[in-house]
């Protein structure tokens, strides 16, 4: 099966790290892939202990990106040097070559070794950016064999990935203390 969990509300990540917990409590292996984000997450710490039946990478790089028009002057000057401002279909390409270079490995892996659920964590949001294209997902997710459970997860799932899914779980944002200024805190949100 496909699953998809996107929305703006909080919890994407944590409900497939839910998942896979679960799967490794079954003896189940996994392949846990986030892009866009380095190792500084909490959650990553503990998901590293599982190996080897939970193999954990990471594609991301120390900063933020954003597509001209997306941010105002003043919420860019507020990022500073984390973050990387770039035009609507120009995103950085090292950024990009780091992402599709995760894909490639994916790919490399699954022919050696066996998964039984493989967690593409914020891929939507690495195709929201542009940093992989709708034609190299569908590549990706057509040469998984069909015994494997696959999620994607992160905001922005283009509506192809959704009408494409099995599950699709879409997390609403009611109220969040983002609202008040409350900053991501560590072993809640990172």
């Amino acid at each position: 099966m496909l699953q998809v969990y996107t929305g703006n509300g909080k919890g994407k990540t944590t409900a497939a790290i839910g998942l896979a917990i679960r799967s490794l409590g079954a003896d189940k292996k996994v392949y846990f892939c986030q892009f866009m984000k380095t190792l500084a997450y909490s959650e990553q710490a503990i998901l590293q202990k599982f190996a080897p039946q939970l193999k954990l990478t990471t594609s991301g790089k120390p900063y933020f990106i954003a597509k001209e028009g997306m941010l105002t002057d003043e919420e860019i000057k507020k990022w500073g040097d984390m973050l990387q401002v770039y035009p609507e279909g120009k995103p950085p390409k090292d950024y990009v070559k780091l992402v599709n270079d995760s894909l490639k490995n994916l790919l490399e892996e699954i022919n050696n070794t066996h998964y039984d659920l493989i967690i593409l964590d914020e891929i939507n949001v690495a195709m929201y950016y542009d940093l992989i294209t709708k034609e190299t997902l569908e590549f990706v997710l057509n040469q998984i064999p069909s015994d494997i459970e696959i999620v994607c997860t992160g905001r922005y799932a283009p509506q192809w990935l959704c009408e494409r899914a099995d599950l699709v779980t879409d997390m609403q944002e009611v109220k969040h203390y983002y609202q008040q200024g409350l900053q991501g805190r560590k072993g809640i949100e990172d």
